[in-house]
């Protein structure tokens, strides 16, 4: 690949130091360690889901970057672990597994992207700029008002969880019968 293809590519906006690299393969790893640190990237390795999950805790990387095939086990796993740890940090696969069921797998365990082996390193540093911004977006944005919802008690001890469109509006009990004012907040 030229230089020029490099410095042409502008990484994103969204700052991205730290990236963790989940691969057993190890000159996979590091030929992505070698095109990430060329982009100015930190990156952390680690080989397995005890490694992945103790550097997603204790380094906090700002991107992950997973395969699906890993000894112990699965990538799929992994992955749902990371997003309950913290759904903000940005997981893209990079996987040699190329079916509509994998992605859809990856997707329902909460992978923000997914790539197939082998990838073009350039397409490899858009689709992570792509999902990093989609990423942000989603987590930086105004919600919509109709899907926070409102957790309240009636005096009776009935308990409530309405949406936010409720606010302010007068419903009534089905437990007592009394009438309740939806809070505000």
């Amino acid at each position: 690949m030229s230089t020029d293809r490099w410095k042409s590519f502008d990484l994103m906006q969204i700052p991205i130091n730290l990236v963790m690299v989940v691969e057993d393969d190890a000159d996979s790893a590091e030929v992505l360690r070698a095109i990430l640190e060329r982009k100015g990237f930190k990156v952390r390795i680690a080989k397995e889901g005890g490694q992945a999950q103790a550097t997603f805790v204790m380094q906090k990387p700002d991107f992950v970057i997973l395969d699906l095939m890993l000894p112990g086990e699965s990538g799929y796993e992994i992955c749902e672990r990371l997003k309950h740890t913290d759904s903000t940090v940005p997981i893209l696969v990079v996987s040699a597994i190329d079916l509509p069921d994998s992605r859809t797998l990856a997707q329902r365990v909460g992978a923000d992207g997914y790539v197939t082996k082998p990838y073009d390193p350039e397409d490899l540093l858009a689709q992570m700029q792509s999902v990093a911004k989609n990423v942000w977006e989603r987590n930086h944005s105004t919600p919509d008002p109709s899907l926070i919802s409102i957790r309240f008690n009636c005096v009776c001890g009935k308990k409530f969880k309405v949406s936010s469109m409720h606010y302010g509006k007068a419903i009534t009990c089905p437990h007592c019968g009394e009438p309740i004012l939806v809070p505000k907040s």
